[in-house]
């Protein structure tokens, strides 16, 4: 399965990944609509760490792990894993417990602007962009969708 692979050594800190990710994610025609929306109404499925401490910037998204602890623990049933390898979430069935944000090793599942369910990164699947937009937009290639 093709999954996304961060090279931190490449990655600047821009948060471009971010904004690209909550807009390929918000239904809308247009980017500067985010405006004052980003991080409030619309969140991004990745979060860049790092910074102004750190020489070290790298962007957190969904793994895709294979025994996915996630997927384990959803009391509803809402996270569950296609055949090709995928993590993925339904929202419908999401009860907002959150206890997959809270045993997630790597902080990638967040609740979503409105509180009441979890999302993840599911690689742009569930939208009409057809492929990864932090991917497809990151200047320096420090995102990667590959197998490997």
């Amino acid at each position: 399965m093709k999954r996304i692979y961060v090279n931190e050594d490449r990655c600047i800190g821009c948060h471009l990944c971010e904004w690209e990710c909550a807009f390929a994610n918000s239904g809308l025609d247009k980017m500067f609509k985010l405006k004052g929306r980003f991080g409030s109404e619309f969140v991004p499925r990745i979060q860049v760490e790092g910074g102004e401490k750190s020489d070290i910037n790298f962007a957190v998204n969904c793994r895709h792990c294979t025994g996915a602890v996630c997927v384990q623990s959803c009391i509803a049933g809402a996270l569950s894993k296609t055949d090709e390898g995928m993590v993925v979430i339904d929202r419908e069935k999401c009860v907002g417990c959150f206890t997959c944000v809270l045993v997630c090793p790597f902080g990638a599942i967040m609740p979503a602007a409105d509180g009441k369910a979890a999302q993840k990164c599911m690689l742009c699947t569930d939208n009409s962009v057809g492929e990864p937009n932090c991917v497809k937009y990151c200047p320096n290639d420090a995102i990667v969708y590959e197998e490997r």
